[in-house]
């Protein structure tokens, strides 16, 4: 059953009035995809493109050495200075000694910081990459 108050399609309802058209300004068909070429580099694990990736990669270890240096050097420092000036681990702060403090307590907060920053950081990495990756083509 037909609509009663449907009207007809614009081309039926004048038949002297041209079709409109539709003009593109840009027509990117004719003139292939734009592309990105460092994306497709990545995607197509060339050589730029594994460059670019052994760099994020070695940022990234450069990071996780230095970091792990620090841990190594804060709280592995910790003991040798205990065997070296006996006079401060015997040290005692609110009844406790103060080795018992610095590797039993203080070594968690520590050690969340670290790992805070280290996500911190390696985020800024990552971001950076990823602008790089991003950014537009001149």
């Amino acid at each position: 059953m037909a609509d009663p108050v449907a009207e007809p399609p614009p081309s039926a309802a004048t038949p002297g009035v041209p079709r409109r058209s539709r003009i593109v300004l840009a027509d990117l068909s004719r003139h292939g995809p734009v592309r990105d070429r460092t994306r497709t580099e990545l995607t197509q694990q060339t050589r730029v493109g594994e460059a670019l990736v052994r760099g994020l990669v070695r940022a990234q270890l450069a990071l996780a050495f230095r970091l792990s240096l620090v841990v190594v050097v804060g709280l592995g420092g910790l003991p040798l200075l205990f065997a070296i000036a006996p006079s401060v681990g015997g040290v005692t702060v609110f009844g406790v000694n103060l080795p018992w403090l610095l590797l039993g307590v203080a070594a968690f907060p520590f050690l969340v910081a670290v790992g805070w920053l280290y996500v911190h950081w390696s985020e800024r990495n990552e971001q950076e990459f990823t602008e790089l990756v991003q950014r537009p083509e001149r």
